[in-house]
């Protein structure tokens, strides 16, 4: 696991700084702390930082092919690398290193563009090749590895894992994407392909990007790979389940190669059990898993995970978080590079923390509820839609519209009497209505918090319009396939993988996620909705093939999260801090907001009139975010 990071000049061959492509490689210092190197030539200029996990003698990057002609920088694992090199070798290519990054280059050198396709894992990498002029780019299948990249006015392409690389190169403006906001105050998070400046993107997964020298525009992203929702695997269930376990032991058996030490996160939910189970039946020792607790009961799984260690005797380490532990805003924001609403990464970040303590290689359950319709959420928007194909379209505008606009919002009642939500989503289309469901503040909210002249600037844009994109590409109208293809498209990546590789790598800390395997992902994406969501239980094949190494309490108990408590927070401990930062000079002269709506939810909030914990919270980051861009510019002006 490591960072990259790259300069190309598309026209030319100037000579890069090398004292600044090494100040824009050790920005994600924390990615790699064991090696760094960079290599310049003309119109090039590549960087690397290097955490060691296989090949740790002879591993280093950049790496060259024999001849020199052709260079790599890669972030990531392939897990069948050892298969790759068999089969490249019968080719007749030679091999100077044990490494997955040199089976990567070997792999361009017998494929070309096509060599994405025989890879399996988690990365992003870039390679230059001289005889060729080209320099070519690639994400995984999901999105786990990141790479952002950005095309500076004077015709230099920039690069790297992190946006901080970006924003690091003296040259590049930091101008704010209105659209991006939006998003962000939608959705809590920055989806891809945008970053919350206007002239910086995130390559998409699933995606690769061939810059050639001297080509008259910038290139478009090629989608390599998407999943396929078919749902037309005839397997019976119990086949099903069995088929299932065998793939997730596979799954997690490839991803149990390393040359370091080796562990998993443990929450007690159903995931992280289930790939703990896994690694049990193919370990020749005490697994080692890792779980942090909360001193407040509401939030604390670490019995659940106790349960799981016991089961399969792992060496189990535990430790308890204050419900307190909000120190962290100022670090988040500097390891997210832009506003990230997350509150789960607070928790996240301590938990790869204590890992790091005991492994340098962890295996999570990300992707799971993703790929098996594990959320409450599903099932209630199957419900929903339910009634809107009992309905037309317009007269379900007729009929809900009004309700949505009249029924009061009632955040302190009862969940049974919060109708106002499934009353405005009633009266919309599947994919409007599902980022409905999403949205962190809900579109009348999101009108009423935003400023007249940011309005203008938006020029109309709303964020459901990239949720309806996704939708019109999914191949799909069934109910649940078509909201699982959207998550996959946005909040898997944008959110999830997101928050877990920055957190990680805070620490340089490598996340393998085995749920996340893109043949896994395929196969379950034929399998038939009835399969995922039954008898109103989410993954139910998955739970039902587990059943006979995990206890059930941790697979049928209702569903916790990795959350903590914001509302109180707000309203407590942080409240004097939450109050200033929302209305502090920065966001009042920022231009965004309404300062008249700041000052009502602030005030609502705090007497309890209003939970307006998740738009607080959000605008608390925002203004963490402006803080660093300050700050920056301070720095260099």
């Amino acid at each position: 696991m490591c960072g990259i990071s790259g300069l190309f000049d598309l026209q030319g061959t100037r000579l890069f700084d090398a004292a600044l492509m090494a100040r824009i490689n050790d920005v994600q210092a924390h990615r790699g702390p064991d090696e760094a190197d960079v290599h310049l030539e003309p119109g090039v200029a590549l960087g690397h930082r290097r955490l060691s996990v296989i090949d740790l003698s002879m591993g280093q990057q950049p790496l060259f092919s024999e001849d020199r002609s052709v260079v790599i920088v890669f972030n990531g694992e392939v897990y069948n690398f050892q298969t790759l090199r068999q089969e490249l070798e019968a080719l007749g290519h030679r091999f100077r290193t044990r490494s997955d990054t040199e089976v990567i280059l070997q792999a361009w050198l017998a494929w070309g563009e096509a060599c994405v396709h025989r890879l399996r894992g988690m990365f992003a990498f870039a390679i230059w090749d001289r005889r060729q002029q080209t320099l070519f780019m690639a994400r995984d299948r999901l999105g786990v590895k990141p790479l952002h990249y950005a095309v500076l006015a004077d015709g230099t392409l920039v690069f790297g894992s992190e946006l901080k690389v970006i924003t690091a190169h003296p040259r590049f403006v930091r101008t704010i994407d209105p659209r991006a906001v939006e998003d962000y105050f939608s959705l809590g998070y920055v989806p891809d392909p945008r970053s919350i400046y206007r002239d910086a993107q995130k390559l998409p997964a699933g995606h690769t990007l061939t810059w050639r020298r001297g080509q008259p525009k910038a290139p478009t992203p090629q989608c390599y790979w998407d999943v396929q929702f078919t749902l037309d695997n005839p397997i019976a269930e119990a086949d099903a389940q069995a088929e299932l376990l065998a793939r997730v032991k596979e799954s997690v058996k490839l991803r149990m190669i390393a040359d370091v030490p080796l562990g998993a996160f443990l929450s007690g939910g159903v995931d992280s059990s289930a790939v703990v189970a896994a690694m049990a039946g193919h370990a020749g020792q005490p697994v080692r898993t890792c779980a942090i607790g909360f001193d407040d009961p509401q939030f604390n799984e670490s019995e659940f995970a106790q349960m799981v260690a016991d089961r399969h005797r792992t060496d189990h380490r535990l430790e308890i978080v204050g419900s307190d532990d909000f120190d962290l805003i100022d670090r988040l924001a500097h390891l997210y590079d832009e506003p990230f609403a997350d509150s789960s990464a607070i928790p996240t970040y301590r938990v790869c923390q204590m890992a790091r303590k005991h492994v340098t290689v962890a295996l999570s359950g990300d992707g799971g509820d993703e790929a098996m319709g594990g959320y409450r959420r599903y099932r209630m928007h199957l419900a929903e839609e339910s009634a809107r194909q009992s309905l037309p379209l317009g007269l379900r505008q007729m009929v809900f519209n009004p309700l949505g606009r009249l029924y009061p919002k009632m955040d302190w009642a009862p969940r049974f009497m919060r109708a106002k939500t499934t009353f405005q989503a009633l009266a919309m289309d599947a994919a409007q209505a599902y980022h409905h469901s999403m949205s962190r503040l809900r579109a009348d909210a999101r009108s009423r918090l935003y400023s007249d002249g940011f309005k203008r600037a938006l020029g109309g844009y709303q964020s459901q319009e990239l949720f309806q994109a996704h939708a019109s590409r999914a191949g799909t109208d069934d109910p649940l396939a078509l909201i699982q293809y959207i998550d996959f498209k946005t909040w898997l990546v944008g959110d999830i993988n997101t928050k877990v590789d920055r957190a990680s790598m805070a620490h340089s800390l490598e996340v393998r996620e085995p749920l996340m395997d893109h043949e896994l992902v395929q196969w379950l994406a034929t399998l038939p909705s009835r399969h995922k969501i039954h008898g109103g239980e989410g993954k139910h094949v998955f739970k039902k093939a587990f059943e006979p190494l995990l206890p059930h309490d941790v697979l049928y108990r209702p569903k916790m999260g990795f959350s903590v408590p914001l509302a109180r927070w707000l309203r407590g401990p942080l409240a004097q801090r939450m109050q200033q930062a929302v209305l502090s000079d920065r966001m009042l002269d920022s231009g965004l907001f309404d300062a008249a709506e700041l000052h009502r939810w602030v005030k609502a909030h705090q007497q309890g009139l209003a939970d307006h914990a998740d738009g607080l919270w959000m605008l608390m980051m925002f203004d963490a975010f402006l803080r660093l861009q300050e700050r920056a510019v301070q720095d260099h002006p």
